[in-house]
């Protein structure tokens, strides 16, 4: 049968696919769209084995928070190149994918390509058919949530650099008065990427290691080996200034910490959790 324009129009409309690959389908599935439809998902999940091992480290983060700023989730959705995931299409399919982990909080990744895009698609199918339609590849490449109870605290989200990083901050303390504060530190957790919270969040792997390193560095100026340990703990303590959120110097003002800042807010305002997720 004669594919017309409109026909392909229809189709491109349907699947966001490109308009020779749609008139290809159509020709291929004679006019029938729900085989069409197929086979451009075929095409997508051939073109997604075969570009599997190629690097993705492009694309955009989302931070997004509930109405009530209870709950926040950030996701990363990535692609092979910045001319890609600069696409407002690109965007917008990634913003939809956030709308979703948002609305049912997904324990982890694989929860949420596990769940519903559409009526057809699970969220994992549907970035497989875009990967179809992107000829590229593109995948969720991270999911972070924090949930908080009513009257326990807010969630205040931040997007840093064109999509290019992503941040949620939990404060202890509800209310209009402590959104900026909240979104100052959220800038803060992008700039300075600290690691943990306070000093009781660092892996203990990464606290022996410092106290290795410190010590032989002090070894090696000379210094006697009953004060190894102690200078060492001297530098452990400056590293958890420089890379524990609430003892860092605030970024806005270096004469005090962040913890500083928010009790010069509220003598009782702290933060309870943060997530940060950024492209590479």
């Amino acid at each position: 049968m004669a594919i017309t324009a409109s026909d392909v129009k229809k189709l491109r409309d349907l699947s966001g696919a490109g308009m020779m690959d749609c008139k290809k389908a159509l020709t291929e599935s004679n006019g029938d769209f729900d085989e069409a439809v197929a086979i451009l998902r075929k095409k997508g999940q051939k073109l997604s084995a075969k570009r599997a091992d190629r690097d993705a480290k492009e694309g955009v983060v989302i931070a997004l928070t509930s109405a009530n700023r209870n709950n926040g989730v950030i996701i990363r959705l990535s692609s092979e190149t910045d001319f890609v995931a600069k696409g407002e299409g690109f965007i917008g399919f990634a913003n939809e994918i956030a709308e979703i982990a948002l609305k049912n909080l997904p324990e982890n990744k694989d929860a949420l390509l596990a769940l519903p895009y559409n009526t057809e698609l699970s969220v994992g199918e549907k970035v497989t058919e875009q990967v179809g339609v992107i000829g590229e590849k593109v995948e969720v490449a991270s999911y972070e949530k924090i949930e908080t109870a009513a009257g326990e605290g807010q969630v205040l989200p931040y997007i840093h650099m064109g999509y290019r990083a992503g941040v949620l901050v939990a404060l202890n303390l509800e209310g209009p008065n402590f959104i900026e504060p909240g979104k100052n530190v959220a800038m803060q957790v992008a700039a300075m990427k600290p690691i943990a919270l306070n000093e009781d969040g660092v892996d203990a792997s990464i606290v022996k290691q410092e106290i290795e390193i410190g010590m032989d560095q002090a070894r090696q100026a000379g210094k006697p080996e009953a004060m190894l340990e102690k200078i060492a703990k001297g530098k452990l303590n400056k590293f958890f200034r420089e890379n524990t959120l609430l003892a860092q110097s605030y970024v806005k003002d270096n004469k005090q910490s962040i913890d500083q800042y928010l009790k010069s807010i509220d003598g009782k305002l702290t933060v309870t959790d943060f997530k940060h997720v950024a492209l590479g």
